[in-house]
């Protein structure tokens, strides 16, 4: 536990103010009328896919981002991601994996068999001389896989592969190389997926609520509340603020890079922000306050990072992944540097037996279902509309502006994908099984 005191970077009297801006009337709104728009996600953007462990050799798995259906194969270790929905009738190739060749993938229903590098129409099983053989085919995903994790960049039919910009650019900033830009001298320069002998270990689970509402309560400085009884801080002896407020107008620093990623940083733990120790008016009050010193900043598509968390060293990364307008995919990643296989098998030694189960389970258990209580409010357009800000939301207002102006598209509602229509016999089906909707496709079995 680092023992030193906040810095100060500069004097400010009580007289710091925090601009208007932040009030949520008509004209700010419409400021981010784009975000408001973007219930399925932004996109034309990359997003964690899997985990590298959850795609073996000549595996299928079939998965759904931003209402968009995705097939993946990994063949002689190269990953390949096609749009997981055949050009005949609409079946997803993934419910029933079905590969006849190395190149290629079939359709388990009418036998419609795609090159995977190029998504082309290749042949038909018991129709080879047909006229649509070579025409037509389903869209193709650029992948990165690195450390142990698997990106795809998710993007409109048509949307050409030139314009496809580096993974870096939808990553949260790099450090040390960003270090004299945005200093912060409490801890040691975090780690990066994009580092050498980066490993990511982490895991992923399906939120029941919009993706927009899990993101903002991964930088709201005013939940601290929510998590003042997790086992995490009672076993640390952590002494939470009550929480913390802005006090001058440079408390974020956008980040809008042009060759880069585009978001903001929030500059907690400097004089920029204050924690907040009590309230008269409920007789509450912190002694001694002793807490983990930490600083987020979120970028495009939706992606946090919290710096020296849960210890120095390290850094975790949230991903929020649109699914449908009503359910996303939590990504909870934590990275470390492991230069040889000590460190490696130290750091997934404490991953399992401390990380997993007191920080991505138990701390942000409590932020599941925090958000799952404000998805109603917002679920039919309600709440954008009529929340009443404080000051402490300055952050989600500053992140929707930001977002609309850099996202590279808005996601439309799914075409032809479970959710895409609220009401059917299935789904009604599917629920009284037991079987919420989800990430993964599930398999049809003979």
């Amino acid at each position: 536990m680092t023992e030193q005191t906040p810095i100060r970077r500069r004097t400010k009297g009580a007289g710091g103010t925090i601009s208007n801006n932040r009030v949520n009337d008509a004209k700010t709104q419409s400021s981010y009328q784009p975000y408001k728009d973007a219930a399925w996600g932004f996109i034309n953007h990359w997003y964690p896919a899997l985990f590298s462990e959850e795609l073996g050799e000549d595996k299928v798995e079939g998965i759904q981002i931003c209402g968009i259906p995705i097939v993946l194969r990994r063949i002689d270790g190269k990953v390949y991601a096609l749009k997981d929905q055949c050009v005949h009738r609409g079946v997803r190739l993934s419910a029933k994996p079905m590969c006849f060749t190395k190149d290629t993938i079939s359709c388990w229903y009418h036998g419609f068999t795609f090159d995977l590098e190029t998504g082309i129409l290749a042949t038909i099983v018991a129709n080879e001389e047909d006229k649509l053989i070579g025409t037509t085919g389903l869209t193709t995903y650029p992948v990165h896989e690195v450390a142990g994790m698997i990106f795809v960049f998710v993007r409109e039919d048509g949307f050409p592969d030139e314009d496809v910009p580096p993974l870096s650019h939808d990553l949260p900033i790099r450090f040390p190389e960003r270090s004299e830009e945005y200093p912060h001298p409490l801890w040691p320069s975090a780690p990066s997926v994009l580092d050498e002998n980066a490993v990511c270990l982490g895991m992923h689970r399906t939120g029941f609520t919009n993706w927009r509402i899990a993101c903002e309560n991964g930088f709201d400085n005013a939940h601290i509340l929510v998590h003042k009884d997790n086992t995490i801080v009672q076993a640390m002896n952590w002494v939470l603020p009550l929480g913390i407020l802005p006090t001058s107008d440079d408390c974020i620093t956008l980040i809008e890079d042009e060759e880069g990623p585009k978001g903001l940083m929030q500059w907690l733990f400097t004089e920029r922000w204050a924690p907040v120790l009590e309230n008269k008016r409920l007789d509450l009050k912190v002694e001694g306050m002793n807490g983990r010193f930490y600083r987020t900043s979120v970028v495009l598509p939706g992606v946090l990072m919290v710096e020296n968390w849960p210890e120095e060293h390290l850094v975790q990364y949230e991903w929020y992944v649109p699914i449908t307008e009503d359910t996303h995919e939590y990504w909870e990643v934590l990275v470390k540097v492991c230069p040889d296989q000590k460190a490696k098998t130290d750091f997934n030694y404490r991953y399992e037996r401390v990380f997993k189960p007191l920080c991505l389970q138990g701390f942000n258990d409590c932020d599941l279902y925090a958000r799952e209580a404000m998805h109603d409010f917002y679920a039919d357009g309600y709440g954008w509309d009529n929340e009443q800000l404080v000051s402490t939301d300055v952050s989600p207002i500053t992140w929707r502006k930001v977002a609309s102006r850099w996202n590279r598209g808005i996601a439309q509602p799914g075409k032809g994908v479970e959710n895409a229509t609220k009401h059917s016999p299935i789904k009604y089906r599917r629920l009284s099984e037991g079987k919420a909707p989800g990430y993964f496709v599930e398999k049809i079995n003979d």
